[in-house]
């Protein structure tokens, strides 16, 4: 007898969306209308903001809305009722919150040991990757991914083929996720560029100096800061929304878990 076929589940993020897209069907929300605000929201569905950040990317991926920074979330279209199952559910797709919470559990370790394995050749790469960068801002050129070329290189400063491996494949998921990359527009301005600049001159600085508690932290909060940056994109409504960040990876005492 063969087996069932088991068909994966879909994440809540996906649930969610798929709701606010039948309420759009339904009428609830004509085109140009706008969809309540992201507290609101979480709220009735009894789940974190973070998930509903990623329900959203969903609908714009889709053209459902369009996040308007600043102002909120507004119906561009109303989708038919049977699309292409592909493009409503994404399920092979992982939301960007959960990326970056495994980047920040694995990349932080990633730049402690750099502090201590890294050599001045590594050092060096970095430091030309950084001057790159800041030449790229300057000129407005968006033709090399500076970003992804620091954390590779980062990686690979642990004199570890398996840990540089880990990370190019989390780097290449990235780079396939129409959901991170639906993100990764809205933080491509020449200011979110700068910041993550800064970022990357901090981590620099403590690998430099083989401050291993120094790289941990200074990777912890670059990812931190990204974090953040996602969460920011359309909440007008509520300037305490730090505490809402998701769970990040756990310091007692100052000291690595």
């Amino acid at each position: 007898m063969d087996k069932a076929v088991i068909l994966p589940e879909r994440k809540q993020y996906q649930e969610i969306g798929e709701d606010l897209r039948a309420q759009i069907i339904q009428g609830h929300y004509p085109v140009g209308s706008r969809l309540p605000p992201e507290r609101n929201i979480a709220e009735t569905y009894g789940v974190s903001r973070t998930i509903v950040r990623e329900a959203l990317l969903m609908l714009e991926l889709q053209g459902t809305v369009d996040i308007r920074q600043g102002s909120g979330v507004y119906v561009m279209r109303i989708p038919e009722e049977h699309e292409n199952e592909e493009e409503r559910f994404l399920n092979s797709d992982v939301g960007p919150f959960e990326i970056l919470q495994a980047r920040q559990l694995l990349e932080s370790n990633i730049a402690a040991f750099a502090a201590k394995m890294a050599t001045r050749a590594d050092i060096d790469n970095l430091r030309r990757i950084i001057e790159q960068e800041q030449r790229a801002i300057a000129a407005d050129d968006r033709s090399q991914d500076n970003n992804k070329m620091f954390h590779l290189v980062l990686a690979g400063a642990t004199q570890n083929q398996m840990l540089l491996a880990t990370v190019e494949s989390v780097w290449h998921h990235m780079d396939s996720s129409p959901l991170w990359q639906q993100f990764n527009a809205h933080i491509a301005s020449r200011a979110y560029r700068l910041k993550w600049l800064g970022d990357r001159q901090t981590i620099l600085a403590a690998l430099r100096r083989r401050d291993v508690m120094g790289a941990w932290q200074a990777m912890f909060q670059h990812l931190e800061n990204v974090k953040k940056s996602l969460l920011e994109l359309s909440d007008e409504d509520a300037p305490d929304f730090d505490g809402y960040l998701f769970e990040s990876v756990p310091l007692f005492q100052g000291k690595l878990v």
